[in-house]
């Protein structure tokens, strides 16, 4: 008998999560294995949010925080949307969780039922459709623009059913780091007026890594007309480089709020306290990590960029945010390694690389889109140059 239940059957692992396990693994057995494949800042956390958490355990902040989370952490959002965003949240409409993810979670398992469908353009964040599974709901991929990868009205308009219950957008994206403009969300927005049954999750995570002159720009902030179908996201992790602290949140109408606390209540509870104080510190202390770290991926995009577009068979779109890249590898399919394998596709591509190189990257195929291959760019430039140098050298190898 198997300990199993049956909707796991349905869900796979996540393939960033695999890739970077399997970099492990390699580094333990004594290879010199350099991983590109999760999506983690390699900086230090600013030095004034440090020092928050440990005053704040000094103060004996031990005790089980609110579900739905302190009210000094949920009046800091609240500042951080109304400052940055001209959103106005109430401390009743924000909701702090342990990690984005869990924020999603909390969204699409307390409101999905059987037979709902959930809208995620493609190329997604992998986590997005296995949650919509473990709902038991249906995800409806959407397929972009081919060089923005970014979708159109018209391809959201014919995607929608009256069984349609999320749009999730995610801006900038993972893996594509492609940014919505102000006008471009507006036109969505269009659409969705349309069709009053379909909320939008705006993961906003990537918010303050958008490069250039192009401001950001967030669903309910460009269409005020959806704010009460609009729950939008937000976390710790990469604006402020503390992946490990597990820290989400987000802001949308009460009642749905509402709904997700009384998920959160049955699963984890509050977040960590230590962290929730250490969060108000992030948000209304001093920003210039914040500026410093956008600076510095910068610089390692356009590095890594220029020097992908240096390999033979792969061509690697500027992306307008996050810290991702994501080239095709379409003129290499059906290539052979010298391990004598045939390329038959990203994903073999991306394991002959590990073998061959090591180097670390995802599969297209594991966000829906391929044949490409995600690289993250957030690591030292050391580690980019080798990594680059590497991949330059794979597909030279290819024949």
């Amino acid at each position: 008998m198997t300990m199993k239940a049956s909707n796991l059957a349905r869900i796979k692992g996540s393939a960033t999560i695999i890739m970077t396990q399997r970099a492990r693994d390699l580094r333990d057995q004594g290879r010199s294995v350099i991983a590109l494949s999760n999506g983690q800042p390699d900086l230090p956390p600013p030095e004034n949010v440090r020092r928050a958490a440990i005053e704040a355990i000094e103060r004996g902040e031990n005790r089980y925080p609110p579900v739905q989370g302190l009210m000094e952490t949920r009046h800091a959002i609240a500042r951080k949307f109304a400052r940055e965003n001209g959103l106005d949240y109430s401390p009743e409409e924000i909701i702090v969780s342990t990690g984005g993810k869990q924020v999603l979670a909390n969204a699409l398992l307390a409101t999905i039922d059987p037979g709902d469908e959930v809208l995620i353009p493609a190329p997604y964040f992998v986590s997005y459709p296995q949650l919509v599974t473990l709902a038991g709901g249906t995800s409806v991929f959407i397929q972009p623009d081919r060089r923005s990868l970014k979708i159109t009205p018209e391809a959201l308009e014919a995607a929608i059913t009256p069984r349609s219950k999320w749009l999730i957008l995610n801006s900038p994206g993972n893996p594509s780091g492609a940014a919505y403009t102000a006008a471009e969300l507006r036109a969505l927005a269009q659409v969705l007026l349309r069709h009053p049954q379909v909320w939008v999750l705006s993961d906003d995570i990537y918010e303050h890594l958008i490069y250039g002159d192009q401001p950001f720009a967030t669903m309910a902030q460009v269409e005020p007309a959806l704010r009460d179908r609009v729950l939008t996201m937000n976390g710790l992790s990469k604006t402020y480089a503390l992946t490990g602290w597990r820290l989400g949140y987000a802001g949308g109408p009460a009642s749905l709020i509402k709904t997700m606390s009384l998920y959160q209540s049955q699963i984890t509870s509050g977040a960590c306290v230590i962290v929730q104080w250490a969060a108000v510190e992030a948000l209304d202390g001093p920003q210039d990590f914040v500026h410093q770290a956008r600076a510095s991926f910068l610089e390692r995009r356009n590095f890594v960029v220029a020097e992908l577009n240096k390999a033979k068979g792969l061509q690697c779109e500027m992306p307008q945010g996050a810290f991702y890249v994501y080239p095709s590898c379409a003129d290499l399919i059906g290539t052979r390694a010298p391990s004598g394998r045939v390329i038959e596709d990203d994903e073999c591509f991306v394991e002959e690389l590990l073998t061959q190189e090591g180097v670390s990257a995802v599969a297209g195929s594991a966000f829906g889109l391929g044949p490409n291959f995600r690289v993250s760019y957030a690591a030292s430039m050391e580690d980019l140059t080798e990594a680059c140098l590497r991949i330059q050298r794979f597909c030279a190898s290819l024949s």
